[in-house]
């Protein structure tokens, strides 16, 4: 029965937390808890959170202006690889104008060779169709007496190589 009436007084009493009677002895290791927490905290943990969060922002200003200085470089050499560019562009351009004059000079030269061997060529062949037309003409006008003497004596008739020359002559000319 001991344990029975243990038990009926722990009931009667309730939770000990809300026992006005140790209330005076809650509050004292709550203000001792308090004391050691706020020590705690701001001779040990706080002292670290700043050091670390003073390191972080010097480590991200400093990363900052290394980027921005980088950023820097970036830009200047971009603007060196662009005069480079141009530079290069301009010297290309140069180059190939200068080909082209050198392939246009060989081009004329080659060009005035051929025109002076056409030239030739035409000169030789104006001359040997001309000294052709000549024979030709001659040759014709060789057949035109033999055929003209042939049918002037087939018909009967009488006439002598000067004659016959006069007319296939005259006849020839128009």
């Amino acid at each position: 029965m001991a344990i029975d009436a243990t038990a009926e007084a722990e009931k009667a009493a309730g939770m000990p937390q809300l026992d006005f009677s140790t209330w005076p002895n809650q509050i004292f290791w709550l203000l001792v808890t308090l004391v050691v927490i706020y020590l705690v905290l701001s001779r040990v943990a706080l002292p670290r959170i700043g050091a670390v969060l003073a390191d972080r922002k010097s480590t991200i200003t400093n990363d900052l202006a290394a980027a921005e200085e980088l950023k820097q470089k970036a830009v200047a050499a971009e603007r060196a690889y662009n005069e480079a560019l141009a530079n290069a562009r301009t010297e290309a351009a140069k180059i190939v104008a200068q080909a082209k004059a050198e392939i246009q000079k060989d081009l004329d030269a080659a060009t005035a060779k051929a025109d002076a061997e056409i030239a030739a060529r035409a000169a030789e062949s104006e001359k040997s169709i001309a000294e052709i037309r000549d024979g030709a003409a001659a040759a014709v006008a060789e057949v035109a007496r033999d055929v003209a003497g042939a049918l002037v004596a087939t018909l009967g008739g009488g006439a002598d190589a000067k004659t016959v020359t006069a007319a296939v002559t005259a006849r020839l000319k128009g």
